[in-house]
């Protein structure tokens, strides 16, 4: 019989720690005197319990090993249940939330998304706010945790080629995953702090840069402004920039680095392509944007550097409506998305090493028909690359291309018109935020959406950030009878 109390013992005791960290939404609204602060106690009230009764009901079961049905399962129910909690501000709160809209944007919070439903964003309690931003936060080093040590280990889209950059973790993955977080917690929050009195100092105000430190550092792209990042351009773009970068980067190389290997990132070939991508990208839209805007270098620059690693990271934040600046530009912006980050960041999409890996497995095929008859083996940052890492590289694209268009139609089928549809299943399965058009591009939002096209695209973000075949193996029937 299939054991739950192992899964249920962890997860409830997240839901508890989510519950306790909705204390500094419920001091901030209590501090700004609008009288939204009995929100935060309720739901605090209502997550602590539930999962600290979760907890200690599944105490006995505890094990210091899991199996890999159970990994699969916890890794998924994970960023199922906590989007529930999560909502429970937004429903019960100033906003009103209906159901669906709660936990999309909930959900959008924790898997770094970025995508929203709500608009008057200026005018909201500060403490909701910095729940939106706590969300995200949290989705940002909890997904750095499960791509660093749980993944790998599952097998899944190529990701145990980095089991030898982690730990051990197959049988005991509880205990490894608490060394590494410690590790990744500290790196994490001292990027944040750093991130915030950037901002600080470039101007911005102390709850603003709060927020905006909270979510660019987790790649997740929540505002504080309707406005997004536009509020706020000049200087604190380039800022923005930087450390959207280093949010995008390998965690595990800031490990290595803390522990004494000073030069681990710099030789990691992943960043360097993730890296010379974007500066490929940035001089491109920059010259692109000369023609539209010739007499404005600086501020073409700006932006493009700052819109392109925005979306490239999956961040979502939006300076400007990139949609004025033309077709050329606009479907390039779709096709950015789809990019990704570096494996083991905050970063979401398909990811830079598995377009590596798919490169050089074009490669080598393409070198065996020139020369049949010599051993060429596809090699990954100067390492051989596996068959099985390839085979797995090659099933994740194929089930993102099918995600995808499957995803497309199905939003299609809810009355959506072809562009919404498509780069709305790409914005939620790439976990980027905004989509391409006047109702979810840069200028707008989810909120005009159906109430089945936000399921639909609430289900495609928890199947995008945890890898797809994460959520898809709990799916079949198989998984259950092994």
């Amino acid at each position: 019989m299939f054991d739950m109390r192992p899964i249920g013992y962890v997860i409830g005791l997240l839901t508890a720690v989510l519950g306790v960290t909705m204390v500094p939404p419920l001091l901030v609204d209590l501090a700004e005197g609008r009288g939204h602060w009995p929100v935060f106690l309720e739901s605090a009230l209502i997550t602590i319990l539930v999962g600290t009764v979760t907890a200690i009901s599944c105490q006995n079961g505890r094990k210091e090993g899991l199996t890999i049905q159970q990994t699969f399962l916890l890794t998924t129910l994970v960023w199922v249940v906590l989007p529930v909690f999560g909502a429970l501000p937004f429903i019960l709160g100033e906003t009103e939330a209906r159901v669906v809209d709660g936990v999309f944007e909930a959900m959008s919070g924790l898997t770094t998304t970025g995508s929203t439903v709500f608009s008057g964003l200026d005018e909201l309690p500060r403490g909701i706010l910095l729940w939106r931003g706590i969300l995200q936060w949290l989705g940002g080093i909890g997904i750095i945790v499960v791509a660093m040590v749980f993944l790998p280990e599952l097998r899944v889209g190529g990701m145990q080629i980095f089991r030898s950059e982690s730990f051990e973790t197959m049988g005991k993955i509880l205990p490894r995953a608490t060394a590494m977080a410690a590790q990744i917690s500290v790196i994490y929050v001292g990027l944040t702090l750093a991130c915030a009195l950037t901002y600080i100092a470039l101007g911005m105000g102390l709850f603003d840069a709060t927020v905006h430190a909270l979510t660019t550092v987790s790649t997740g792209g929540f505002s504080t402004k309707d406005a997004s990042f536009g509020a706020f351009s000049g200087p604190m773009e380039y800022a923005a920039s930087f450390y959207m970068i280093l949010a995008a980067l390998p965690f595990v190389r800031y490990v290595q680095m803390l522990n004494g290997k000073s030069l681990a990132l710099f030789h990691d070939g992943q960043a360097r392509v993730f890296l010379y991508t974007i500066l490929v990208l940035v001089m491109g839209s920059f010259v692109l944007l000369l023609n539209i805007f010739p007499h404005h270098w600086e501020k073409s620059l700006r932006e493009a550097l700052f819109n392109i690693t925005s979306i490239i990271s999956g961040t979502g934040f939006a300076s400007v409506d990139y949609m004025t600046w033309g077709p050329l530009l606009i479907t390039m912006f779709f096709f950015i998305g789809l990019i990704g980050g570096c494996a083991g960041s905050t970063a979401c999409s398909v990811k830079i090493f598995r377009y590596q890996i798919l490169f050089s497995s074009i490669s080598a095929q393409i070198k065996r028909i020139h020369a049949p008859h010599a051993v060429i083996i596809p090699r990954y940052d100067r390492r051989p690359i596996s068959e099985d890492v390839i085979s797995s590289v090659m099933t994740f694209f194929v089930f993102f291309v099918v995600s995808l268009g499957l995803f497309s139609v199905a939003l299609a089928l809810t009355g959506l018109d072809f562009v919404t549809a498509l780069s709305g299943a790409a914005t939620a399965i790439g976990n980027i935020g905004p989509g391409l058009g006047d109702t979810i591009g840069p200028a707008g939002n989810f909120a005009p959406l159906n109430d089945t096209a936000k399921w639909i695209l609430a289900f495609a973000m928890l199947v995008g950030r945890l890898e797809l075949m994460t959520v898809y193996a709990i799916l079949t029937v198989n998984f259950w009878r092994s």
